[in-house]
């Protein structure tokens, strides 16, 4: 009997120290950060920052993936069905982790069920930008604008359910204007477009407008949260050009696959927190206007649940279906 015992402690022992031995050496190989839209938006900027120190850190590379396409659903359902390893990070955004779900009732993935929160990566305000050939310099004009030729105007968004989208259909309700949406794979198409005239406006991230603005190919109208951008601080918030208490943040999140093993996800967890709180790393992402929020797992899964209740009730009011 003692030697039956002695060989069952003998094995947990020896299972025990495989795992700790295996987790000491992860990561082995690169790792991916996929994001769910097009080179050049703010996803990607911020994915690329973040990549480059964590690599650092880990002594791995880490390679950034672009995978566009619906609003960043499918990038989304690429990591839910990502092998569970713990190599395939997503740094997601509002619009697969809560707005989808409202949205498609044949969506291909399940949040909840099927990505586990990692932490919270940045929380920024829209900025709305139009290109010069638009005789509107104020949120004020614009809006007249529209008024004088309903249906005549237009805007670009990162994707259906994008956080520009949704902010965009909350100002037309305040603004009551009618000014037609246009959809884009990622926030670097859309301004492409942008800046060669092609839609009228986009509600960009201070990132990647704040260069555009300042060289004059665009002009500032507003930015969409309660406070000014701090990488655009000249430009007013639309709660300040006439809308009172108007507010819609951007944020983006790091999730994986909800198979990863625990202690992995937690092992990501800390990695990611460190780097978002590396003075360096936040510098460079607070230049772009993207202010770092690391947290914890659980906090994360708290604010995506309090988002999905919030945008699908603004979903219902707007009666805003996929497209």
């Amino acid at each position: 009997m003692n030697t039956a015992i002695r060989a069952v402690v003998a094995g947990a022992a020896l299972a025990f120290a495989a795992a700790a031995s295996g987790q000491s050496n992860f990561p082995s190989r690169p790792v991916t950060i996929t994001v769910g839209f097009a080179a050049g938006g703010g996803t990607d900027t911020a994915a690329r920052l973040v990549a480059r120190k964590l690599s650092e850190n880990t002594g791995q590379s880490v390679i950034v993936e672009n995978k566009a396409g619906a609003g960043g659903n499918i990038a989304a359902h690429h990591v839910a069905t990502a092998a569970p390893d713990g190599y395939t990070i997503h740094l997601s955004s509002v619009g697969p982790l809560t707005v989808a779900p409202h949205m498609q009732k044949d969506l291909p993935y399940d949040v909840k069920r099927d990505l586990a929160p990692i932490t919270m990566g940045m929380m920024f305000p829209n900025v709305m930008v139009v290109h010069t050939g638009v005789p509107a310099k104020t949120l004020a004009e614009y809006v007249a604008l529209a008024k004088q030729k309903p249906g005549s105007l237009d805007y670009a968004s990162s994707g259906v359910g994008s956080a520009g989208h949704l902010a965009m259909e909350l100002f037309k309700q305040r603004a009551g204007i009618d000014i037609v949406h246009v959809p884009y794979k990622g926030g670097g198409p859309a301004m492409a477009d942008l800046l060669g005239g092609r839609v009228s406006l986009y509600p960009s991230v201070p990132s990647t407008a704040a260069k555009h603005v300042e060289s004059g190919k665009l002009v500032a109208l507003a930015s969409t949260g309660l406070k000014r951008s701090p990488s655009m601080p000249n430009t007013p918030t639309v709660a300040e050009s006439g809308y009172p208490g108007f507010e819609a943040v951007n944020w983006y999140a790091f999730v994986m696959s909800s198979k990863v093993p625990k202690d992995i996800q937690e092992y990501w967890n800390r990695e990611l927190v460190k780097v978002l709180k590396d003075p360096a790393v936040a510098a460079d992402l607070e230049k772009r206007g993207l202010e770092p929020h690391p947290g914890t797992q659980q906090e994360l899964a708290d604010y995506i649940a309090k988002e999905t209740q919030t945008w699908g009730e603004v979903l219902r009011k707007a009666k805003i279906t996929g497209e």
